[in-house]
């Protein structure tokens, strides 16, 4: 039997091969009023079977309006929205077996657990319901629970119903917006790994939308990182952590530092003296090195950088520095510490990300 495949463009240019997408999302836009600025524009990925995406960016950067286009919440001015290969665009959201977990669960109040998760077996005969939610709540870790009330609920375990109410309905794909910021941080973390764990398991295919980035790098198998409407740059975590395209992308993602330099080859000159490039180039460059690739050493007095911030931070330590009139921040293991005003020398571990600006 033959398998399609597709092929697009990761952010280096170099061929990616998907096996059957499970979604494709072409060339959507979305305004809102006449003589706004488009709230999506040109957006462009696919997601494979099983995969999960992280939609990943600041309040009004078009990832909610994205995922409720998916969904069928909202009309796009333009493009095309594929499930397998088939065009959904203009299908009302109930046909379009796509399920969707909200910040604020959702649950129907006045229902038990079981009740609720039932709700959404539309498919299944109503007498096989209750014992097939009962399933789908032991999937969770919650069937002991099932004739319970929500308001009876931890957050934690609401979230987790409102999971097993969604899988239930057997949706081909799932949209979580924002499903873990209700919780508080301790929670969060643990819900977080155990729906990751659930949705794997289950081999669904999820986008998640987010504004948290160690959210986003630790929850997705590919983060696209959205600002003003457009997607920047989509890549695995470490990939778009390590190598950002943008300077928005390189800060949006934690700490940097970023660098102007002259590059002859592989080497820029910068402020911080000669840095390797991860490619090759000639002239003007801008540059990203996160801030745990500097390395500090002892220095001469008013022969190195100055440390004007320190915070500890338990398994590392994180430095402010002043060096000739520009600021640096470096992170270190905490088993050596250096005190504000000390001067140290910093030298580059990694190379630096040349940037598209």
């Amino acid at each position: 039997m033959m398998t399609n495949l597709n092929l697009s463009a990761d952010p280096q240019g170099s061929p990616v091969r998907l096996i059957d997408p499970l979604l494709s999302v072409e060339r959507l836009n979305k305004r809102y009023r006449d003589g706004d600025p488009l709230a999506v524009e040109d957006v462009n990925f696919t997601l494979g079977n099983g995969e999960i995406l992280a939609l990943l960016g600041p309040s009004g950067c078009g990832k909610t309006t994205t995922l409720r286009m998916i969904a069928g919440f909202e009309t796009p001015d333009g493009g095309e929205i594929l499930l397998h290969g088939k065009r959904v665009t203009q299908l009302p959201p109930q046909q379009r077996r796509i399920g969707i977990v909200f910040q604020d669960y959702a649950l129907f109040p006045h229902m038990s657990l079981g009740e609720n998760v039932a709700f959404a077996m539309r498919h299944i005969a109503k007498a096989k319901r209750p014992a097939k939610a009962r399933e789908w709540l032991d999937l969770v870790g919650l069937a002991d629970l099932s004739a319970r009330m929500p308001d009876e609920l931890s957050g934690g375990q609401q979230q987790r119903v409102a999971l097993a109410r969604t899988l239930a309905a057997e949706p081909e794909l799932v949209l979580l917006d924002e499903p873990f910021s209700n919780l508080d941080a301790a929670l969060r973390e643990s819900t977080r790994k155990e729906v990751r764990r659930l949705f794997k398991a289950a081999g669904t295919s999820v986008i998640l939308v987010t504004h948290d980035q160690a959210e986003a790098l630790s929850f997705a198998d590919q983060v696209g990182v959205m600002h003003s409407g457009r997607l920047l740059q989509m890549d695995r975590p470490e990939c778009i952590y390590q190598t950002p395209a943008t300077s928005f992308v390189a800060e949006f993602l934690g700490h940097t530092n970023l660098l102007e330099g002259e590059a002859d080859g592989e080497i820029a000159q910068t402020a911080l003296g000669p840095v390797a490039i991860n490619h090759h180039h000639q002239g003007p460059v801008r540059l990203s090195l996160r801030p745990e690739h500097l390395s500090l050493s002892a220095a001469p007095d008013d022969h190195g950088a100055t440390i004007v911030e320190r915070e500890f931070r338990g398994h590392d330590c994180y430095y402010l520095l002043e060096h000739h009139g520009q600021r640096f921040c470096a992170i270190t293991p905490s088993h050596t510490l250096w005190k504000i005003g000390e001067q140290v020398r910093l030298e580059p571990q990694r190379t630096a990300t040349v940037l598209r600006d």
